[in-house]
């Protein structure tokens, strides 16, 4: 599988602190290998909208369609707590 994302991640990651874009592509990664993988935590978070939700650390979520053999990234924001 493979990752995509358009412009408004893209200014996500621009905005978002140094530690965080790391994190951002060391979780793809990790999503491009193994959408089970541990610290991903993916799970469906809008089943009608075929939406996924996984971490990109404790503070900072990605959220996700699964597209044919992509993923593509649709959002990355703070974990609202």
């Amino acid at each position: 599988m493979k990752a995509e994302y358009g412009e408004a991640v893209k200014r996500a990651l621009d905005h978002a602190p140094p530690a965080v874009r790391k994190a951002f592509f060391k979780q793809i990664r990790f999503l491009e290998r193994d959408l089970r993988h541990p610290s991903l935590h993916a799970k469906k978070y809008d089943e009608a909208a075929g939406i996924w939700q996984a971490r990109v650390n404790d503070d900072w979520r990605l959220y996700f369609r699964i597209i044919g053999d992509t993923y593509r990234i649709i959002k990355m924001i703070p974990h609202p707590k």
